[in-house]
């Protein structure tokens, strides 16, 4: 029995735009955006086509957050089964395409879990960490180096949640909108990226909590790297 999922054309042109947008951001984009960059008269459209995406099992929505997408690990496994495949073989898939991503592997990638970081200690030093995790690569849109336990729901609005583990790839450098793990002191944040003249604003996504805003002469600020991938809890049980 053939259990791969099959996608119309415009269905694969929105989980492609997904991807984009993970890569680019850190960050699923929301309805709005769908609509705006593939021509839908209204974001009404474009949840149409993401509830078709789920009820295929391609992605998870989450209610509540502009942003909830999420991609299903079981989803990317028959993904990378299927990324051989040619255009030549669209006319075996009669119901539509089967997905086209040229993902890596299916090794297992061992990443530490970062738990609370000290201050002025490097945050994947031996003590910070309280266990490693066997995952694919393919749930990424790029190598992490680390997983980090997200605290608090700053970041629900983009469906980052409290107990999350936060793929991140260790950086110095940041562009303006990517999710960020940064360090001021002891404390580790997510949050959305922003430089300005006067320094950096770590934006959070969530309404009830005020921006961080740091001087650009801050003796304590690190930027620690970015996410590129989110784990909700169950999936590592």
């Amino acid at each position: 029995m053939n259990d791969k999922p099959k996608l119309t054309p415009r269905q694969q042109e929105i989980f492609e735009l997904i991807q984009r947008a993970i890569a680019r951001t850190g960050a699923p984009p929301t309805r709005a955006e769908i609509a705006a960059q593939l021509g839908f008269r209204s974001a009404n459209a474009a949840e149409e086509h993401l509830q078709a995406l789920a009820r295929k099992g391609v992605i998870e929505l989450l209610g509540g957050t502009s942003r909830g997408i999420r991609l299903k690990a079981g989803t990317l496994r028959t993904v990378n089964e299927t990324r051989k495949k040619t255009a030549g073989d669209v006319a075996d898939h009669p119901s539509g395409i089967p997905f086209n991503l040229n993902l890596p592997g299916l090794e297992q990638l061992v990443l530490p879990l970062v738990g609370r970081v000290a201050a002025g200690s490097p945050i994947l030093a031996q003590e910070h960490i309280e266990q490693t995790y066997s995952v694919e690569p393919s749930l990424f849109s790029k190598r992490p180096d680390y997983l980090l336990r997200v605290r608090g729901m700053s970041m629900k609005d983009i469906g980052i949640l409290d107990g999350d583990l936060l793929a991140v790839a260790r950086t110095r450098e940041a562009r303006n909108g990517q999710i960020v793990v940064a360090r001021l002191g002891d404390e580790v944040t997510v949050k959305r990226f922003k430089r300005t003249s006067q320094g950096i604003e770590l934006l959070p996504e969530n309404p009830d909590f005020q921006p961080i805003v740091v001087p650009s002469d801050h003796p304590d600020f690190e930027l620690e790297g970015l996410a590129v991938g989110l784990i909700r809890n169950q999936l590592l049980m």
